[in-house]
């Protein structure tokens, strides 16, 4: 049992709880402990560590630290509710929302630029969530429940295009399932730096390396990541391409064709040249006026699902002003 489990009000009024340990798990996974001593689901601890809210000793931890080995009297502070179904999202029915498909327990909707897929906390209300609750309150509770209802899948803030969203248990744990089977074909439109010549498939290991704002690099013994990348169109200065992925990982087709030398225009998070194996082919794209990633999930199959989305206009704005600038080379 835990040393201790205590409550306290934060200075922002929120809630908040401490826990120590004892000799009972010393050398006990963090995500473990903390489940047993706290009384919720591993899942949870790791949303937890996900969001940043788990802390050591005044230093934020993240979810890499969830395999590190718990010592006697670690302190650890939790910010927040403790249970996700003390936290709900709220209903935001003035939010666009765009639903592609439907379907008895499920829906696909077009995720617009510069939003997340869920909030991190109780009183963020500018998610898709946000807006999906509105029209469908039946999904508060499914799946992981809390700020995470419904919730099958991610995508980037600035990543665009199809998400799908369980609205029952059934359904969620089916969807769920697929993706750990990776039997859910997604395919996205990237426009990447430089001249991606020839069709080819990128086996490469990632690793998330840091959590706030997330990062993730090519290491070597990391989590194995498959996908085709096709080229589409070309322009003087990048390339349109398809990417279809057989795994799905944190940042996946940002931080690998970030390292073929390829970044997704308009990614800031993945422009250092630490980045790249070889020679990177971005240099000039800075001068491409991209106003975010040029990523968009264009296609979602899973099971009977099977759904196309359209290019955002400001992609397809992007791509007009390469072809006219290339027209007048």
């Amino acid at each position: 049992m835990p040393d201790k489990i205590e409550g306290e009000q934060s200075e922002a009024g929120s809630e908040a709880a401490n826990w120590t340990a004892d000799l009972d798990q010393v050398g006990v996974r963090l995500d473990r402990a903390l489940a047993e001593g706290l009384g919720v689901s591993r899942a949870r601890v790791r949303h937890l560590l996900e969001v940043g809210r788990i802390s050591m000793a005044g230093q934020v931890l993240g979810l890499s630290d969830k395999s590190r080995k718990v010592e006697e009297a670690d302190d650890f502070t939790i910010s927040g509710s403790l249970r996700a179904e003390d936290e709900m999202p709220r209903p935001r029915p003035d939010l666009d929302l765009t639903i592609v498909a439907e379907g008895l327990g499920w829906i696909v909707v077009d995720k617009p630029p510069g939003c997340g897929v869920h909030p991190l906390r109780p009183d963020q209300e500018d998610t898709v969530l946000n807006s999906v609750v509105a029209h469908f309150d039946g999904i508060v509770g499914v799946g992981e429940g809390g700020l995470r209802s419904g919730v099958v899948h991610r995508l980037d803030v600035d990543t665009t295009g199809a998400l799908l969203f369980a609205k029952d248990e059934i359904h969620w744990k089916r969807f769920r399932g697929a993706f750990s089977e990776h039997r859910v074909r997604k395919t996205y439109l990237a426009l990447v730096a430089g001249n991606f010549e020839q069709a080819r498939r990128v086996d490469l290991s990632l690793e998330v390396t840091r959590h706030h704002p997330a990062h993730v690099q090519v290491v070597k013994g990391g989590h194995a990541c498959r996908q085709h990348v096709t080229p589409v169109e070309s322009f003087s200065e990048a390339t349109l391409v398809e990417v279809g992925l057989e795994t799905g990982f944190l940042h996946q087709i940002r931080a690998t064709m970030a390292h073929l030398g390829h970044p997704v225009v308009g990614d800031a998070e993945y422009a250092s040249a630490s980045e790249y194996e070889g020679d990177s082919e971005s240099e000039g794209v800075a001068s491409i006026a991209a106003p975010r990633q040029m990523l968009h999930a264009a296609r979602l199959s899973v099971d009977e699902i099977s759904v196309d989305v359209p290019m955002p206009a400001d992609f397809k704005a992007v791509l007009e002003s390469l072809r006219q600038g290339d027209r007048q080379l």
